[in-house]
């Protein structure tokens, strides 16, 4: 299941969500805000395994300021998971980076 909205906000800042469902069944889900199709917040929750839990922060704090490149995206995430030698069980990089375009384009 895939859903997408999006929504206006202040001075041009775009509010986006997406649900998608990882092949395996694990569910991630995304709100941002994007300006220009940068990122300007972001919240990643979901049912998927990440340990340490607090590395979604870092994720999270990473991605914020950086452009809607889902290749640019995962290769940061992996960078995160990679230098904080987190563990990822059920969901990928690039999993993770698809929610995130998924919330960060527009409804047409």
């Amino acid at each position: 299941m895939k859903i997408r909205a999006l929504d206006l906000l202040k001075g041009g800042k775009k509010l986006g969500r997406a649900v998608y469902k990882v092949k395996g069944g694990k569910l991630i889900k995304v709100q941002l805000t994007s300006e220009d199709k940068k990122i300007k917040s972001i919240k990643i929750m979901g049912d998927f395994f990440l340990h340490p839990e607090e590395v979604i922060d870092d994720i999270e704090q990473t991605l914020e300021g950086h452009l809607l490149d889902e290749q640019e995206l995962s290769r940061l995430i992996r960078e995160v998971l990679a230098s904080k030698k987190a563990v990822s069980l059920g969901v990928s990089p690039e999993d993770f980076a698809r929610c995130i375009m998924m919330a960060g384009e527009k409804n047409e």
